[in-house]
């Protein structure tokens, strides 16, 4: 399973679900989450890094003011590429035979 990261802007609230997962049994971790554009290290968020199911993780961000970081272009998420279409060259020409 990937892992399934959550951001908070607090420290002590990225403290507490990393507590939480542990105590649930769960690998977790925090770590500061740099946003593009920031440039002052004290506005940077905390990232929740952790095998938890989403789900899981989803309750804890709810309850501690936060957010999933779902990332739906990762590696393994879309699956194996499709084949190309056949795609005619021309339209198709129907002759209706009641016309004739």
């Amino acid at each position: 399973m990937a892992p399934v990261r959550a951001i908070f802007f607090g420290e002590d609230d990225a403290q507490a679900v990393v507590r939480r997962l542990r105590a649930d049994g769960f690998e977790a971790h925090v770590e500061r989450e740099r946003l593009a554009g920031e440039d002052d290290d004290e506005d940077h968020p905390w990232a929740v890094v952790t095998d938890a199911p989403a789900f899981m993780l989803e309750v804890l961000v709810d309850t501690h003011d936060g957010w999933l970081d779902e990332d739906d272009d990762g590696p393994g998420e879309q699956g194996p590429p499709l084949p190309p279409l056949h795609l005619p060259m021309a339209p198709k020409r129907i002759k209706r035979p009641d016309l004739g």
